[in-house]
């Protein structure tokens, strides 16, 4: 590890800290209904949009009508999508003549992005249409981003309110996350990428001339459009099947950093959102920092492991870190650092290949996911997977002390509990069990191009990242066959729904609640003790549902490794 590494991971660190409170504020006006810069101009297409649609903005749903509309209106996506995709090679915009996409890869992929997954069985330049990438996974890397953000304002409204039946409309928060919030910042984005190079065009491929003469004939697309809202929406498919490490997808060093920050920006300014619309910024800064704990602890770990390099290399006398499967022009540090940000933030993409990590570099980025994205997260998904495990380590608090918990004026009881547990537990069920199935059918085993340990952690990041809803991978495994297309297709499902349903359920039993005043019993939610506390639930709750898997997969390779046993790539 270097200074100069460290530097480059506190500028990081510095610019989002500095984005959470300015774009906090505005997405708080923005969520409540307050004139901001962009409503002279957006206030009448909204207005318009919910004519065309049907819709009175004045009426809110209860949970379970928020939820009917949320599920219905995702099922509509993927039913569009996965039609698009069949039908691409009869459609336009299809200027390299690309064929229809086979069924069970049309369904992986419509799930994929419906789902904020972005798991990619494909090659983006050589098996998808402009059409298919703008109309299809575009569109859908702006739904599903809003579909996350929404869900997070119902269970913020369900702390907020106090005896009522309703946590807000699922339509218009929709259509004020992606009109206001990700449309404006991805068209700026979008520019600022194709200043610094990034391709957009509907043009299928240009011509080049390489140094030493040759004809090369290079794929080129509407690149930039996409990459904004991948990161920006913590999406993560990229146009390329490269993603972030082609350098059309990521040209500079300063188009490197300003992709990491907007994958946090708006998971970590939503915390602020939260602590506006309860009335207690304190409370926001709090889920923060346990966030910001997690997150740097994981670099930290990360960058010594890609720093240190392989045990093996190293008793060969070949020192100097580990630089397989990592771009030049970015080096250890940086490809760590995205590493972690990327698997803490549900986004997915990569500027490296992950299974080129050393075994505890690639540890990191499993224990991001596994534990459920809620280091920042996804878009929204990650705020509403934390304020679940605060209502366990608030039920946790209230156990030590003996009286009934409160977070915010609301008591915790056994409703509340049932469905963050409910919540929490949906997750290793839907990441062990297919990984468990994987490993003793034939159809499962032929996938991972590694035996031993990492074979195995091949399969487990495969299943986790696709319950995790991220989307990245272990490069190692073979997944576009039809027994992975079909089963981590029904695991993003299961990661994404089967966790939206009792979070929603917990938003609305608690905005029933009645509000009670703080009393000289009632624990500081707003404290160093309580983000300690909330720390240490989320990394037990990890600890007994995932840690016993880890230790079949990655850590298994790493003491193999400093034994001198090899695995493979990432062994």
């Amino acid at each position: 590890m270097t200074l100069d590494g460290w530097i480059q991971v506190a500028l990081f660190g510095a610019i989002v800290l500095a984005l959470v409170k300015p774009l906090g504020l505005y997405m708080t006006r923005v969520f409540t209904g307050a004139p901001t810069l962009l409503s002279p101009v957006l206030a009448p297409v909204e207005r318009g949009l919910y004519w065309l649609a049907g819709i009175d903005a004045r009426q809110e749903q209860g949970w379970l009508g928020y939820g009917l509309a949320l599920l219905v209106f995702n099922a509509l996506g993927f039913v569009l999508l996965y039609g698009l995709l069949r039908l691409q090679a009869v459609l336009p915009l299809n200027p390299a003549g690309q064929a229809a996409v086979t069924p069970e890869l049309a369904f992986n992929t419509a799930v994929s992005f419906v789902t904020n997954t972005n798991w990619q069985n494909y090659g983006g330049e050589t098996t998808l249409s402009h059409l298919s990438q703008m109309l299809g996974l575009t569109t859908q890397n702006f739904l599903s981003a809003a579909t996350g953000i929404a869900l997070a304002l119902a269970l913020i409204r369900g702390f907020a309110r106090a005896s009522t039946g309703t946590v807000g409309s699922f339509f218009v928060d929709l259509t004020r996350a992606t009109l206001y919030v990700l449309l404006p910042l991805s068209l700026g984005l979008a520019l600022f990428y194709v200043w610094q190079g990034m391709p957009q065009t509907l043009e299928a491929t240009v011509d080049a001339t390489t140094l030493e003469g040759a004809r090369q004939t290079l794929a080129v697309g509407p690149v930039a459009s996409q990459v904004a809202i991948k990161m920006l929406g913590t999406n993560g498919g990229g146009f390329f099947n490269a993603n972030a490490a082609h350098p059309f997808e990521n040209p500079t060093a300063l188009a490197n950093l300003v992709q990491m920050v907007t994958i946090f920006a708006v998971g970590a300014a939503l915390t602020n959102v939260f602590g506006r619309m309860v009335g207690d910024e304190r409370q926001g800064w709090a889920i923060l920092a346990a966030m910001g704990v997690l997150f740097l602890a994981g670099v930290a770990v990360t960058y010594a492991a890609e720093a240190a390099g392989s045990p093996v290399l190293n008793a060969l006398g070949l020192t100097g870190g580990n630089m397989e499967g990592k771009e030049v022009r970015f080096g250890i540090s940086v490809s760590a650092l995205f590493a972690v940000v990327t698997t803490a933030a549900s986004c997915g993409a990569v500027n490296a290949m992950h299974d080129s990590f050393t075994a505890l570099g690639g540890l990191i980025p499993l224990i991001n996911m596994q534990l459920g994205e809620i280091i920042v997260g996804g878009v929204g998904a990650g705020l509403y997977g934390m304020l679940v495990f605060v209502v366990v380590a608030v039920f946790v608090a209230g156990l030590m002390v003996g009286r009934t918990p409160e977070y915010l004026g609301k008591k915790i009881e056994a409703r509340e509990v049932k469905m963050a547990m409910l919540a929490v537990l949906c997750l290793p069920a839907a990441m062990l069990g297919p990984t468990a199935l994987a490993t003793v059918i034939p159809a499962g085993l032929a996938g991972p191009a590694n035996a031993g340990p990492h074979g195995f952690s091949e399969i487990l990041y495969a299943f986790t990242s696709a319950a995790a809803n991220n989307g990245s991978a272990f490069g190692g495994l073979s997944g576009n066959t039809p027994f992975y297309n079909v089963a981590l297709g029904f695991g993003m499902l299961a990661g994404r729904f089967l966790v939206i349903v009792p979070a929603l359920a917990l938003a609305g039993a608690l905005a029933a609640k009645k509000t009670v005043p703080a009393s000289a019993g009632t624990f500081p939610t707003d404290s160093g003790l309580f983000v300690g506390l909330l720390v240490g639930v989320i990394l037990i709750v990890g600890g007994l549902t995932f840690f016993p898997s880890l230790a079949l997969g990655p850590v298994a390779e790493h003491f193999a490794g400093a034994a001198g046993q090899t695995f493979g790539a990432g062994g």
